[in-house]
């Protein structure tokens, strides 16, 4: 068998569903909360699969430009 080549897309959405499953320990405001997160965070996958070779770090940058629209 071959090598499993994980992209940092499915990185950054594997990354986003084990935030959600963090959240089954949280109070519902705060699972509702990490869940829109996880959301922010797979709104610019694609995007970072041009950018980075880190899926956490496409993950996080693809959530901190979804909070600082939010801001604007």
């Amino acid at each position: 068998m071959g090598r499993v080549f994980l992209s940092p897309r499915m990185g950054v959405r594997f990354t986003a569903e084990r935030w959600r499953r963090l959240g089954r320990g949280l109070r519902d405001r705060d699972r509702a909360a990490l869940d829109r997160l996880a959301g922010k965070a797979m709104a610019h996958g694609s995007e970072g699969f041009y950018a980075f070779d880190d899926p956490l770090e496409a993950a996080i940058v693809s959530a901190l430009i979804e909070l600082a629209r939010e801001v604007d």
